[in-house]
C-alpha cells in the first residue's frame, strides 16, 4: 500500500514511534496491521502480519488501587503521628500540640475549602447554573475534577510534612522538624507566584489579580471580587494563625514552646491578630462604598454597615489582653455580647433576604439531569428551612468563636472554623443562583450561551 514510504511527512497523524524504529499505520485497515504496516529494517520485505496489542488497565482497577494507597498513607501517617506524641512527656504533649497544630491547621482548613468549592462546581455542572458566565470565567477555567485533583494532592502533602513534624521533634531532630512547616509554606507561596504556564497559571492569574483588586478595591467592583471578599470573611481564623506562625518562623521560635513564655513576641495579644481578623471586613465595607460610588444605591451602604458591625466585635474581644479581669467581666464583655448579636442577626438577615432572595423559594440548583441530589433537593421547601436555620445558629458560633478567651482552645476553634466554612459551602448555592436568577431575566435566554461563551465580559451589573 505504501510504495513510496518517503512521501509521507513526518508529521503525519499516522506517523508514530516504535523504539527507535518509525511505524507507518494504514488507517484505513482495522485489527491485522500486516498489508497496512511498513517498518523500515527488519520488518522491510516481511510478509507475516503484525499484530499490536496494548494492556491497558481497567479504570475501577486504577481506582480502587488509588484508593488502597490513599488508606495505606491515612493509616501510616496516623500510626506514626500517634507513636510520635506519645513519645512526649504529659506536661509538654499539651503545649507542643497546640504549636503543631498551629502551623498546620490554616493550610488544612484551606484544603477542606478546596474540596467544598469542587463540590459546588460539580452540583452547578449538573445543574442549569452557568457558574462560568456569573464569575466572567474564560474557557480555561478549572472544572470540578481539576479543583478535586489539588485538594487531593493538598490532603496528601500537608498531613504528610505535619506526620514529619511531629516524628522528628519526637525523636529529638528539632531542626529538622523545624524546617517541615517552613518548606511547606514556602513551597505553597511559589506554587501560587510560579509565573511560568505550569500549575494552571491562568486560574492562579485569576486569583492573584482578584485577591489585589480586593485589597486594593480602587476599581469598579465585579461579581468575583465580592464573591472571594466574602469567603475571606470566613476564613479569618486561617489568615490570623498564618499570621502568628509566619510570626514564629521569621522570629526562629518554630519547634520550641519558649513562644508560649516570651509571648509578647508572637503572643496572642500582638496588636497584629485583630488587624489581620478585620482586615477581610475592612475590604469588603470599602468595596460596598465603592459600589455605592459607582451606582448610589443606599442598599450598599446597609451592606457596609453590616461589615462594620464586624469591628467592635473583634476589638472589644481583643481588649481581654490589654485591660484588667475585673474590667473585662464588667464593663467590656456586655458589650462584646451586644456587638455579637447584632452582628450575628444583621448577617443572618441580609443571607437571606438579599443575598440569596428565598422571598419566592425558588428552585434550588434547577437541576437539568437526573440524580440522587436532584431527587432529593430539587424544589423541597425543607432545604430551605435547613439552611435558613442551620445559617442562624452557625452566623452565632462563628461571632463566639471571635472571642478571645477561645483563642488557645485550638480543637474548639478549629471545629467552630470547619462548621464556619461548611455554612459558607452551603451558602454559594443560593448566592450563585441568585446571581444567574438576575443574569436570566435582565437577558433573553437565546442572547445567553452555555457552550459557546469562551470570554465573558465583566459588564453585567451585580448587587453588592
Amino acid at each position: 500500500m505504501f510504495e513510496n514510504p518517503a512521501a509521507i511527512s513526518s508529521t503525519s497523524p499516522h506517523l508514530r514511534k516504535s523504539g527507535s524504529k518509525s511505524v507507518f499505520i494504514d488507517p484505513g485497515v482495522d485489527g491485522h496491521l500486516g498489508g497496512g504496516v511498513s517498518e523500515m529494517g527488519d520488518l522491510k520485505g516481511s510478509s507475516s502480519p503484525l499484530h499490536i496489542t496494548t494492556m491497558v488497565p481497567s479504570p475501577i482497577f486504577l481506582w480502587r488501587f488509588k484508593v488502597i494507597l490513599f488508606l495505606f498513607w491515612a493509616l501510616c501517617c496516623c500510626k506514626i503521628g500517634w507513636d510520635s506524641v506519645m513519645r512526649m512527656s504529659i506536661d509538654l504533649r499539651d503545649l507542643f500540640l497546640y504549636e503543631a497544630f498551629l502551623y498546620y491547621n490554616p493550610l488544612l482548613l484551606v484544603t477542606m475549602m478546596v474540596w467544598l468549592w469542587g463540590v459546588n462546581l460539580w452540583v452547578f455542572s449538573q445543574g442549569s447554573v452557568n457558574y462560568a458566565k456569573v464569575f466572567d470565567l474564560d474557557h480555561n477555567h478549572l472544572t470540578h475534577r481539576e479543583m478535586w485533583k489539588c485538594s487531593m494532592w493538598m490532603t496528601i502533602i500537608v498531613p504528610t510534612s505535619m506526620t514529619a513534624y511531629l516524628y522528628l521533634y519526637s525523636h529529638g531532630e528539632v531542626s529538622l522538624a523545624a524546617s517541615q512547616p517552613v518548606l511547606l509554606y514556602i513551597a505553597f507561596a511559589l506554587v501560587l507566584i510560579f509565573p511560568f504556564d505550569i500549575f494552571y497559571l491562568s486560574s492562579r492569574y485569576f486569583l492573584l489579580r482578584t485577591l489585589w483588586r480586593i485589597a486594593f478595591p480602587l476599581q469598579p467592583i465585579t461579581f468575583p471580587d465580592f464573591f472571594l471578599a466574602d469567603i475571606l470573611t470566613s476564613m479569618v481564623k486561617v489568615f490570623s494563625d498564618l499570621e502568628r506562625s509566619v510570626c514564629r518562623m521569621v522570629h526562629r521560635q518554630v519547634a520550641t514552646i519558649a513562644w508560649f513564655e516570651a509571648d509578647a513576641v508572637c503572643g496572642s495579644h500582638q496588636i497584629a491578630i485583630p488587624l489581620v481578623l478585620v482586615f477581610p471586613y475592612i475590604c469588603r465595607l470599602l468595596q460596598c462604598l465603592r459600589q455605592y460610588k459607582d451606582t448610589k444605591e443606599k442598599s450598599s451602604l446597609l451592606n457596609a454597615l453590616k461589615y462594620s458591625t464586624a469591628v467592635p466585635v473583634i476589638f472589644l474581644s481583643a481588649l481581654k489582653y490589654h485591660v484588667m479581669a475585673d474590667s473585662w467581666t464588667s464593663f467590656y464583655r456586655p458589650l462584646w455580647l451586644f456587638s455579637s448579636v447584632i452582628n450575628s442577626l444583621y448577617s443572618f438577615y441580609w443571607d437571606v433576604t438579599r443575598d440569596w432572595d428565598l422571598s419566592g423559594f425558588t428552585k434550588i440548583f434547577k437541576f437539568s439531569r437526573p440524580s440522587a441530589i436532584s431527587n432529593l433537593l430539587y424544589g423541597r421547601q425543607w432545604v430551605y428551612f435547613w439552611v435558613i436555620g442551620s445559617n442562624l445558629v452557625l452566623r452565632c458560633a462563628w461571632t463566639y468563636k471571635l472571642s478571645a478567651h477561645l483563642r488557645h482552645n485550638y480543637i474548639t476553634v478549629f471545629t467552630i472554623t470547619a462548621m464556619e466554612m461548611l455554612r459558607r459551602f452551603q451558602w454559594v448555592f443560593f448566592r450563585v443562583e441568585n446571581e444567574w436568577n438576575k443574569i436570566t431575566k435582565s437577558h433573553p435566554m437565546g442572547e445567553i450561551s452555555l457552550e459557546e461563551d469562551k470570554l465573558l465580559g465583566s459588564t453585567t451589573p451585580h448587587d453588592v
